[in-house]
């Protein structure tokens, strides 16, 4: 009988995470990484990750510049009409104007709070499809859930198989 062999020091720090890990998902975990299938669709798994977290990043930049750029054309509106104002007629402009200022604000900070509703989602579905990907190669541990344990114990085994990856471990290579 085939054993792989996992050093200890590759397991993460965490006593509870040891603890949950069971001797038959640890052999369940060894032997869906025998052949390096499993390195390389988490690999694929990470290089998604990165370029839609990338794509997010800048489409949050993007609506930052957008706001950016709407606050200077309003402070420009609002200063070019206070300097063709007559004085006596300044209190009212300035009133009119603060309330347009709110409304934007207002609008910026909706549109914000929407746009990171839609990346914590799109995050979600991003974790949700690693899981299921992960699940359907047969890696031990892995099934879709929002449970905050289980997606710790998954994080987990994610940068254990990450760890055993970097080291160059040939999972071919089996002691006894």
């Amino acid at each position: 009988m085939c054993h792989l062999y996992l050093p200890l020091e590759v397991l993460p720090r965490q006593s509870s995470f040891q603890q949950r890990l069971s001797y038959t998902t640890l052999s369940d975990l060894a032997l869906a990484l025998l052949d390096g299938t499993v390195f390389e669709i988490v690999q694929g798994l990470l290089d998604i990750q990165h370029l839609t977290e990338k794509s997010l990043y800048n489409q949050r930049l993007r609506l930052q510049n957008e706001h950016r750029v709407l606050r200077q054309a309003l402070r420009q509106k609002h200063q070019e009409a206070q300097q063709a104002c007559r004085p006596h007629n300044l209190p009212v402009l300035q009133a009119a104007q603060q309330r347009e200022l709110e409304a934007v604000e207002h609008r910026i900070r909706e549109e914000q709070r929407a746009m990171d509703q839609k990346i914590v989602l799109e995050l979600d579905r991003k974790v949700a499809d690693q899981q299921s990907t992960l699940e359907k190669a047969g890696v031990a541990g892995f099934y879709v859930t929002t449970n905050p344990q289980e997606l710790t114990l998954q994080m987990n085994l994610l940068e254990l198989i990450r760890k055993l990856q970097q080291r160059g471990c040939q999972v071919g290579k089996v002691a006894l």
